[in-house]
């Protein structure tokens, strides 16, 4: 079948998402002559609302929402037979332009563990420090402060925070420090967002990257363009196919067209997008294709493994009660027009006012004391000693505070002031896979296993954490119980039984003690409610090709050339972190990459004078 042929690029992003934006953003500044596409399935997120105001950030995740992108998994015995979701950007700028905007970074070890020449930390550092401007403290040797993503408290700091931190700091026995994200630090307290400390406005890499070089006619963004397979003439990627979104453009129809890329492909369409535009173009294992009545161009086995390189973040979000009194964002969330509109306005004038909170003010990135680990049991004992015991700047999991509660439960709750806790786990045990395949009638799906808590020790610290951030909370003065229909169902007569209250427990009060059909109403609850952090990563590792390996380490796919992928999907083993920052790093090292291979200097960045996003609200 012939389709039309547009005329070409030097380089093509199939995929307009954080890593896409960093690396077409760069390589435009740098070499304003070079001819860059970006293609998108989803739309535009320049100065719209829902994606610059911080507060706005929930919204992207109502079942109406078209910036995300639901991605059904198969059901799995280990989640009670549950059929998990896991939601990935669908819109420029990606991830960064609709997360939470909780700024974490991982430990540098992370990267060296990684094994990749030319990838360990001490290469990556100065790329971290570029990509920043870190508006907390001055000075601080691992941050930057000329870089375009900006870094800071956010618009304003809520009242429960203080408590959260208080009883952190005495009941739990941790400290709080002023950067936590300093690539080693960990098991303390702190504060960070991606939020502009100035303009309260949320830091993406659509806004700082792409949207500011409008006057660079040579830098093309398509939305609504569905990338369905490269282009190859004798195993060298020329171009791409592509179709209108069904999502963005319904009314649209689906005819193909091809682009052509003078210099190279770039694949940047994440963790889910990017193995299957490798696979409908033939490259992936050879079973895998088959089935799906493609023909093998290169047997790569690696596609769509590996998922979440060792994994996905298990996450749970449990709701409480809270006074009257404190200040939540579940107003704003409720969407109660006289509440916005008088933050709004406050925001407009200084970028100060619950439009620039995320609701999350204070997080810990916790490994466990002896205490706790013998409380965690023998489950977990050998993970613990084969991953974390001798790496101390690895934390087992991310506890925090949410002042407001915008979870599943959310809509059926009454109106009135909620806290949640948050609970996820940095490095579970457990992988998956994604890959394509054909239903009954011929259409594409997703043959997707996330692997959640098949390792039985990814359990353990989710159990955990449920009865420590339960036993944090119950100490603050703004507690006043828990939602019964968010926690688990705990026999009749227990002592953990879940209930509304008048106020905390003492400080010094013992903790609750759980039986062991206590233990089986948690363990119950964690399988039905865990879900993904939205860090998806792996499926197009960057390991070795006999290792299951897809690209190198220059980001090339093996067995082809002029092909490259660029996004989260190569990561080869997990980070301990909210994945927005290392998304941003894979952007500036992949730029470098291909600057070095074209040979275009790379100069320092700066902002173009009067050329601002903010200036065209």
């Amino acid at each position: 079948m012939s389709h039309p042929v547009i005329s070409g690029f030097d380089i093509i992003f199939a995929g307009g998402g954080t890593t896409a934006c960093v690396v077409a953003g760069r390589l435009a500044a740098w070499d304003p002559s070079l001819s860059i596409l970006i293609l998108e399935g989803g739309q535009h997120t320049l100065n719209q609302a829902k994606h610059v105001q911080p507060y706005r950030c929930i919204s992207h995740h109502k079942p109406t929402s078209t910036t995300m992108t639901s991605n059904v998994g198969n059901p799995s015995p280990r989640l009670n037979g549950r059929a998990p979701i896991v939601r990935s950007a669908h819109c420029i700028g990606g991830g960064s332009s609709v997360n939470a905007m909780v700024y974490t970074r991982a430990p540098a070890s992370d990267f060296d563990d990684w094994g990749v020449d030319g990838w360990e930390s001490k290469n990556l550092i100065p790329l971290m420090k570029k990509l920043e401007t870190y508006e907390v403290l001055p000075d601080r040797p691992t941050h930057g402060y000329g870089g375009p993503i900006k870094v800071s408290y956010g618009g304003c700091k809520l009242g429960a925070t203080e408590e959260f931190i208080r009883v952190g700091t005495t009941y739990h026995k941790r400290k709080y420090v002023e950067d936590t994200d300093d690539l080693e630090t960990c098991n303390t307290y702190s504060i960070r967002r991606y939020i502009d400390g100035t303009t309260g406005r949320r830091s993406d890499a659509a806004h700082h990257y792409v949207y500011n070089q409008a006057h660079n006619a040579n830098l093309q963004i398509w939305v609504g363009k569905r990338v369905k397979r490269v282009i190859f003439q004798d195993k060298r990627a020329v171009g791409v196919e592509f179709t209108s979104d069904p999502v963005s453009c319904p009314d649209a129809g689906q005819s193909s067209s091809i682009v052509r890329a003078s210099k190279l492909v770039v694949v940047s369409a994440g963790a889910f997008g990017s193995p299957a535009i490798l696979e409908r173009s033939g490259i992936g294992a050879e079973a895998i294709l088959k089935r799906c009545d493609i023909q093998q161009l290169v047997d790569l086995p690696g596609v769509g493994e590996n998922y979440c390189g060792l994994r996905d973040h298990n996450f749970i979000s449990v709701p409480y009660f809270c006074a009257d009194g404190p200040i939540t964002m579940d107003s704003l969330w409720r969407g109660e027009e006289s509440v916005v509109q008088e933050h709004l306005a406050q925001w407009k004038i200084n970028g100060k006012s619950l439009i620039a909170q995320n609701g999350t003010d204070a997080k810990i990135k916790w490994r466990p004391d002896d205490d706790e680990l013998k409380a965690m049991g023998s489950a977990f004992q050998p993970r613990w000693k084969e991953f974390f015991q001798d790496r101390p700047d690895k934390a087992v999991a991310i506890f925090a505070l949410s002042e407001g509660y915008a979870g599943s439960l959310s809509r059926s709750l009454p109106p009135r002031n909620y806290l949640a806790a948050f609970y996820f786990t940095l490095y579970p045990a457990s992988a998956g896979s994604v890959h394509i395949k054909l239903d009954e009638n011929g259409q594409e799906g997703l043959d997707f296993n996330t692997g959640y808590l098949d390792d039985p020790s990814d359990i353990v610290p989710l159990n955990f954490g449920y009865k420590k951030m339960r036993e944090i909370l119950r100490r603050m003065p703004s507690y006043r119980g828990e939602v019964p229909a968010g926690h688990p169902c705990f026999p009749e007569g227990s002592a953990a039984v879940c209930r509304e209250t008048t106020g905390p427990v003492d400080l010094n009060a013992p903790d609750l003690i759980y039986t062991a059909e206590d233990d089986e109403a948690i363990d119950r609850y964690n399988r039905d409610w865990v879900s993904t952090t939205w860090h998806s990563l792996g499926t197009c590792a960057m390991k070795p090709r006999a290792d299951q390996g897809v690209v190198d380490a220059r980001l090339n796919v093996y067995g082809v050339t002029n092909l490259k992928v660029a996004d989260m999907s190569i990561a080869p083993k997990n980070v301990g972190t909210n994945t927005c920052s290392t998304a941003l790093l894979i952007g500036e090292k992949a730029a470098m990459i291909i600057a070095d291979e074209l040979g275009i200097e790379c100069r320092p960045y700066s902002e173009p004078s009067g050329k601002s996003p903010r200036s065209r609200l």
